[in-house]
């Protein structure tokens, strides 16, 4: 019986599939160092391809030092070859891996949670919100019984359109909308309907860990892009795009996360332009724009496309109802016809109660109103971290907007064994290297403060510099004589 495994309908070419199950078989070890491979005519026998297929995912393995020939007698397990879990060279490798580095930390309980970038509930409207919720059950009282659609209910489309060209210049229709279940899934989507495995994917560097975690559950070739409080190297952008031809570059330009790095406008022009001339696809987080302590950011990088070359991914839930968990994509219809059937396979579209409130709540003037509040509130809580921090001898970036401060610590702290001793003394917060495709960020850390009241952020603040100096007291800023 002819194997399955091989399907012309695959995303990626047939050779490719071959490799694929070969190095899968090695993997496993049903394959072990020194083991003699099938003969390129019984495996092309065994899948119904030509023998010029298997020979070319046989060269593929020779080339990654996987196998090896011996004259006049085939293919081997090379018994030095190495196969990483986190292999950058062998990325199919790392689609069996399931994990979420930054999930584990949330986990944790602690009182001081410096990890969460996420909205203490305390600086939402909740009465008032609790008091809409009401209201849109009576304007649409047969709502709960009613099926949506998986794109996303329509009037909120509508909405967002006008939302989009007020505000950012963007020039879409309703069609190019996609609501879903936050940005997690938004980006979990476009990971399964637009790359496959050993396709190149930029990354920023250091970057969202979750969104490392998605690209290599995919099988994707994480390639670093560095990011610097000025942007980009645009010509190392450049390079990488020409050498590596990758299929999308994901990244989070306002107020990035772990950074609270801005790419400035002009960059963000030319970025687009970059991607219309080698084909690689621009996905855009932007979870914080509306989260700035002084003037607007630039528009996103969406603002500036023509040619379809821009995925927009925004995120509702960090700032404005957390709990109903409302983010968008816009993209064009090409894309979107893609997006749209894998959301298919996965669920039957955002719940439409969530869309409602949330159409209601947002272009609401009570919450717009308040949106100036909570900026204030946020830039405060900022404050108080670096004035805590300001006695110590760690570097950072004040951010200008977002929820996160990057710092880095002496080398001397040995980040793993601080958080481990946070973690007992009730104290959260995000190790760099989880946020790095490399995991070499050993010095630097997360620390997000947004989610604890004053008093509570203070607190931890103070706490965890004193766990990092060995458990001594530093001279806190407001006691200086």
């Amino acid at each position: 019986m002819k194997k399955t495994v091989v399907s012309s309908g695959h995303a990626g070419k047939l050779f490719e599939q071959i490799y694929d199950y070969i190095l899968d078989r090695i993997r496993r070890g049903e394959w072990k160092p020194h083991d003699k491979l099938p003969s390129i005519r019984s495996l092309a026998t065994e899948f119904n391809v030509h023998r010029l297929t298997v020979f070319k995912a046989y060269q593929l393995l020779k080339e990654n030092r996987i196998v090896e020939v011996k004259d006049k007698s085939g293919y081997y397990v090379r018994p030095d070859h190495s196969l990483p879990v986190d292999s950058l060279h062998n990325p199919i490798i790392s689609a069996y891996v399931h994990e979420s580095h930054l999930s584990e930390i949330h986990q944790v309980q602690a009182e001081y949670v410096l990890s969460k970038s996420l909205l203490d509930p305390n600086l939402l409207p909740n009465l008032y919100f609790s008091e809409y919720v009401k209201q849109v059950f009576d304007l649409y009282p047969k709502m709960l019984g009613t099926y949506f659609t998986v794109q996303g209910d329509q009037e909120l489309r509508d909405a967002l359109c006008r939302y989009f060209t007020d505000c950012h210049r963007f020039h879409l229709s309703a069609d190019e909308l996609l609501i879903t279940c936050g940005s997690q899934e938004a980006m979990d989507l476009v990971a399964r309907a637009l790359v496959k495995p050993r396709d190149a994917v930029m990354l920023e560097r250091p970057t969202y860990s979750t969104a490392i975690d998605i690209f290599r559950r995919q099988g994707a070739a994480i390639v670093p892009v560095e990011i610097h409080p000025y942007g980009y190297d645009l010509e190392q952008v450049e390079k990488l795009m020409q050498a590596y031809k990758p299929r999308l570059f994901y990244l989070n330009p306002t107020f990035q996360s772990p950074t609270g790095y801005i790419v400035p406008a002009e960059q963000r022009k030319r970025l687009v332009e970059l991607a219309e001339r080698y084909q690689c696809l621009l996905l855009e987080d932007d979870p914080y724009r509306d989260i700035y302590f002084g003037k607007e950011p630039p528009l996103p990088l969406f603002a500036y496309d023509t040619a379809g070359w821009v995925i927009y991914l925004r995120s509702f839930s960090k700032y404005i109802a957390p709990g109903l968990g409302i983010a968008i994509v816009a993209c064009r219809s090409s894309i979107m016809n893609y997006l749209i059937k894998a959301k298919l396979l996965s669920d039957s579209g955002t719940p439409l109660v969530n869309q409602k409130i949330f159409l209601h709540y947002f272009f609401s003037e009570r919450l717009q109103q308040h949106m100036e509040k909570l900026r204030i509130a946020l830039a405060v809580r900022k404050d108080i971290v670096e004035q805590e921090l300001s006695a110590t001898d760690w570097q950072w970036n004040s951010p200008a907007g977002g929820f996160n401060l990057w710092v880095k610590l002496p080398e001397t702290v040995e980040i793993e064994r601080l958080l481990s001793t946070c973690i007992k003394q009730s104290i959260t917060f995000v190790p760099g290297a989880i946020c790095d495709p490399l995991k070499e960020y050993k010095s630097w850390i997360r620390l997000s403060y947004s989610y604890l009241n004053e008093q509570l952020l203070r607190e931890g603040i103070h706490r965890l510099v004193k766990l990092a100096d060995g458990g001594n007291a530093y001279r806190h800023p407001m006691l200086n004589d």
